[in-house]
């Protein structure tokens, strides 16, 4: 039944991206269905215990990050929601003030990484992540992005390749009390990590 209200259908339009054996499988979101949204909001927590409350996804706000102009990419493990990623074309941050420090912007080269979360019972155990962030990855390099762009901690970036730059350091980040960077990192033919 269709959500006149928030214009959600029933059931998510998925993509199947790849499929393991053990039962964990990621999926490309094409439309988000109402069927996806608790588990959507119960993952993001894992944000919200580490930075703040703004960083939860809600009902009101889910269909911001996962609609037909955004690439997100969910992680699935006996069927049940244990990450997601999200993949935005840098344009559609033109109005952002943080936005204008890239270069690239204008340029339709450039993905940005609005989110990247896998529930903490999933995190540097089975290669979940990793897989999650290395189809990902592959996937927007298929698509002839020269770049990925995103905002992280200080400090992270500098382990995703060697040739990741700091673009620019924020000292605080819409609240969350933690100092973050905005990176850029070209995308490579064939990426390793």
């Amino acid at each position: 039944m269709e959500q006149l209200t928030l214009g959600i259908s029933e059931k998510s339009e998925t993509i199947i991206i790849a499929d393991g054996l053990n039962g964990f499988r990621i999926e490309l979101v094409k439309k988000i269905g109402s069927n996806d949204i608790s588990e959507l909001i119960d993952v993001s927590e894992v944000l919200v215990k580490k930075y703040s409350e703004s960083a939860k996804l809600t009902k009101k706000t889910i269909t911001k990050y996962f609609n037909k102009n955004t690439f997100p990419f969910i992680a699935r493990y006996n069927n049940k929601i244990i990450g997601y990623i999200i993949g935005v074309p840098l344009e559609y941050f033109r109005k952002e003030g943080w936005a204008h420090y890239d270069k690239n912007l204008g340029e339709c080269n450039t993905i940005y990484t609005y989110a990247f979360v896998v529930k903490e019972k999933f995190q540097k155990r089975g290669g979940y992540s990793k897989s999650l962030k290395k189809i990902y990855l592959n996937w927007v390099r298929k698509q002839n992005y020269n770049f990925i762009t995103g905002h992280t901690e200080l400090g992270i970036a500098k382990n995703f390749s060697s040739d990741t730059e700091t673009v620019k350091i924020f000292p605080e980040w819409y609240g969350s009390k933690v100092s973050f960077e905005y990176y850029r990192r070209p995308i490579k033919k064939e990426i390793s990590s």
